[in-house]
């Protein structure tokens, strides 16, 4: 019987990227997100890969309508294996510029959608003592970043209530496995489609990934018992830079964040954007940036071979250390 892998905001980005490469691994596919045609075109994307596909039409920040999705795809697909809480929407804006309105939105979506989505699958792993909830985070869970304040404070948030939870189910002695995977910036949709007050179009900032590799990172993540993951050298030198300097990279950013964030392009007029109501069209799981986007990385395969680094490092300095003995 195959396992039941459920991803939030699958119907685009790296939830889309993420639910492809799941399938190819013979996992049948539950499609949360709000947007119908989206999801019918990931279904059709999956089922070509010879795998069951569910879409589910649910708004994330929904508690009711989160639960009732869980119990469809239990209904439906069997007994859910691994959930990705991978569903986010965000404001590009100075805070000065964004209402309590959108800010509450953001939040109620990347970080109370994870909430609810653990909640969900905790419900139905803890009696079975098994199971494996990935959460989608970000290096600026550690680094935040100016015009993304509602995006970065979530994202700290899914931290703190990762490590919370964490800590009970291993006093608990469950068997449930929790892990967290931080991204860098990575080309998807979201920069096309989010909500902007910006005069100029948003960017990622370099260096960006291609949203298949982030999906690479949180496959593994499912598979093994690593507390968190980090895909991209970027996203492991934002976290350690600001663990070591976190006044140099307020005072970097303050001078270079806001401009690096923005292309060259002026924002049109009346472009639709995904924070109330969902642009729904077929975006897929790439953006707009493949001309420099990278499709590997190799800090994220070093990280996934740790046990093999670690032992080719110890065998060479064995070898040094024996030549060197020869020679004295």
């Amino acid at each position: 019987m195959s396992q039941v892998v459920v991803i939030t905001g699958a119907s685009a980005g790296v939830g889309r990227a993420t639910a492809v490469e799941f399938a190819r691994q013979g996992y049948d596919i539950a499609l949360l997100a709000r947007g119908k045609q989206r999801l019918e075109a990931a279904r059709r994307e999956i089922e070509a890969l010879g795998v069951r596909a569910l879409p589910i039409s649910v708004d994330i920040a929904d508690p009711d309508a989160v639960e009732r999705a869980a119990d469809e795809v239990e209904r439906e697909l069997g007994p859910i294996d691994v959930w990705v809480n991978n569903a986010m929407t965000t404001v590009f804006a100075p805070f000065k510029e964004i209402t309590p309105k959108e800010f509450r939105r953001a939040t109620e979506v990347t970080y109370l959608g994870t909430v609810y989505g653990t909640m969900a699958a905790l419900k139905r792993m803890l009696p079975r003592d098994k199971g494996s909830i990935v959460q989608v985070g970000s290096a600026l869970a550690y680094r935040a970043i100016p015009l993304q304040a509602p995006y970065c404070g979530a994202k700290h948030a899914v931290r703190g209530f990762t490590d919370s939870i964490r800590s009970e189910l291993i006093h608990d002695k469950s068997k449930v496995r929790l892990s967290m995977v931080h991204l860098p910036a990575m080309n998807t949709p979201q920069f096309s489609w989010c909500k902007t007050h910006l005069p100029r179009h948003p960017q990622p900032v370099p260096p960006i990934f291609q949203p298949e590799v982030a999906a690479r990172g949180i496959v593994w993540a499912a598979k093994h018992r690593r507390r968190e993951v980090h895909v991209g050298r970027s996203a492991v030198l934002a976290i350690w830079g600001n663990k070591l300097f976190p006044g140099f990279g307020d005072r970097y950013l303050a001078a270079n964040g806001l401009e690096g964030q923005q292309t060259d392009e002026p924002v049109q007029e009346n472009r639709p954007y995904n924070l109330f109501e969902p642009v729904d069209a077929d975006f897929g799981a790439r953006g707009i940036f493949d001309d420099r986007a990278s499709d590997s990385s190799w800090q994220l395969w070093v990280t996934t071979h740790r046990g093999l680094v670690t032992a080719v490092g110890a065998a060479a300095v064995l070898v040094a250390a024996g030549m060197a003995a020869w020679w004295m």
